[in-house]
């Protein structure tokens, strides 16, 4: 298959890359690598794929000195003109939408970054995959669409209109945008809402990442809600495998739904939504102490009340991933922070 992922250069992304081309997939990488967080990370993670930031020119398709299958170009999602002539061009059997504005905290001091890429880009994606013919457009949601939501673990057929960020809410309208195209065009659409997401070559605006260089430097880390916060943890391979075995899963609607009792993550059309995280939430505290564990240096603790646009919990019922996928995320914390801790030991002590 040929295959776009959009956000290629992000963490995800570059993982799900490497997995689609091990596996024997043409690639189309695409990413515009913009300065949300230090970009000399993204074009690290470019250079692992044979990309080499020398060569990169915006808009032009760039052959990689590894991978024999795999193109990257730099773009925009907003580049409605650009974005329409690489559909055109390549023909894509299926698309991986994982490119957006990223971060809770961001949204609250910078909202038309959410706006631009997550809405506007997302329409152009949309559009070309519809006038395209492509065969599946699977694309990131988030586990922070459930918000104000309190019952545990949270399902995919819980209502999730109660968002506690504008991050959180152009995620749930992503979901809205592509029930509209399965439903009015017959275009087959997957999202995945992904649950605290961790592993090597993460972003440095996560609290993996902000921990162990804290603890490493021997500086105090903020410790928000006083701790007083569980994570579904979900180590990145975990997810990749996953979005990997969703893309070859097309879905053609349920003939059991019905609009007297809707069910939210599934249509008619061929539509679905799944929940990808590991069904094991971690305290904040444990997840601190496997990063002691991992470092073999103690944490200085700041307790501090929770921010806005928190949540306190979170807990991904994964029964759909199991049934119709069969696949289950399970990898161990403490297995996943060291290697993370390793990989942080390698590039940055």
């Amino acid at each position: 298959m040929k295959i776009l992922v959009t956000g290629s250069a992000g963490f995800i992304g570059f993982h799900l890359v490497r997995r689609l081309l091990d596996r024997g997939d043409k690639v189309v990488g695409l990413d515009n690598i913009n300065d949300y967080y230090d970009t000399n990370l993204k074009y690290a993670r470019l250079n692992q794929t044979g990309i080499e930031k020398s060569r990169i020119v915006y808009g032009k398709a760039l052959q990689s000195s590894i991978y024999e299958g795999y193109h990257f170009i730099q773009m925009d999602l907003e580049d409605r003109k650009g974005i329409n002539e690489l559909f055109e061009k390549e023909k894509f059997d299926k698309v991986c939408n994982l490119a957006a504005q990223a971060g809770v905290r961001y949204s609250l001091t910078n909202p038309y970054a959410y706006i631009e890429s997550n809405i506007s880009g997302f329409i152009n994606i949309l559009e070309a995959c519809r006038h395209n013919k492509v065969g599946h457009l699977v694309y990131a949601s988030s586990s922070s669409v459930y918000g104000l939501n309190e019952n545990m673990p949270f399902s995919t057929s819980d209502n999730v209109d109660h968002p506690v960020s504008l991050y959180a809410a152009s995620k749930k309208s992503n979901e809205l945008m592509a029930h509209t195209y399965s439903h009015l065009y017959n275009l087959p659409t997957t999202g995945l809402r992904f649950f605290t997401v961790y592993g090597p070559w993460g972003r440095p605006d996560m609290a993996l990442f902000i921990f162990t260089k804290a603890i490493f430097e021997g500086n105090t880390i903020d410790v928000f809600n006083n701790g007083d916060m569980q994570r579904d943890f979900t180590f990145v391979d975990d997810i990749v495998e996953g979005v990997a075995r969703v893309l070859d899963t097309v879905p053609a609607g349920s003939r059991d739904w019905n609009g007297v009792q809707p069910d939210p993550s599934a249509s008619r059309a061929p539509y679905k939504i799944y929940n990808i995280g590991n069904n094991s939430p971690v305290k904040l505290m444990d997840f601190i102490s496997a990063i002691e564990e991992a470092t073999g240096k103690k944490a200085r603790k700041n307790l501090m009340p929770i921010q806005p646009g928190d949540v306190p919990a979170t807990w991904a019922d994964v029964d759909d991933l199991i049934n119709n996928i069969g696949y289950r995320p399970g990898t161990d914390i403490r297995r996943g922070v060291a290697l993370f801790v390793d990989w942080y030991r390698d590039n940055y002590c």
